[in-house]
């Protein structure tokens, strides 16, 4: 009989056991669920690979007047060996609505400079003879200019990219 004691004694405490194991284990998966909840509630802040914070800047209207920026001098490249013309002369201005645009082109020109040297060095000149070709540099300016403004954290964009003067040679 005590044998009987001793075995039924030792049913208990496991059936005891588990019974705090799945209370632990309930408690710690309504702590995870509400840690959660206020992270997504709440909301974190996001912090970039670099360790920088940036704060958000506020929308730039750009419903305003708009105002143009002359790239000067123009740009005299080699294009691609092996067409019609070996040299382009482009003169370019950009339109934008977004006034702290400007200060942002001309706070980078050496930049901005390079990469459109860079883009218009790629060139092949029977493309840039025929109308498709040029406006499919007009809007390969465009995006990289739209790109290089995004990198530089200026909320504006690029509006119009306009060929004042075109010569090849």
């Amino acid at each position: 009989m005590a044998d009987e004691k001793d075995i039924a004694g030792e049913g208990e405490g496991q059936g005891g056991g588990r019974k705090k194991l799945i209370i632990i284990a309930a408690a710690a998966v309504l702590l995870l669920g509400a840690g959660g909840a206020a992270f997504f509630l709440l909301g974190g802040e996001e912090v970039p690979a670099d360790g920088v914070v940036v704060e958000e800047q506020a929308p730039v209207a750009e419903d305003g007047e708009p105002a143009y920026h002359k790239f000067d001098p123009p740009f005299v490249v080699n294009l691609v060996p092996g067409g019609p013309a070996e040299m382009l002369q482009i003169a370019l201005e950009v339109m934008t609505r977004a006034p702290s645009v400007l200060d942002t082109l001309k706070n980078n020109d050496p930049l901005i400079r390079h990469h459109l040297l860079n883009l218009l060095e790629s060139q092949q000149s029977a493309e840039l003879m025929t109308v498709d070709g040029k406006q499919a540099l007009q809007a390969a300016i465009h995006e990289l200019l739209n790109i290089q403004l995004k990198e530089l954290h200026e909320p504006g964009t690029i509006k119009g990219v306009f060929f004042t003067q075109f010569v090849m040679q």
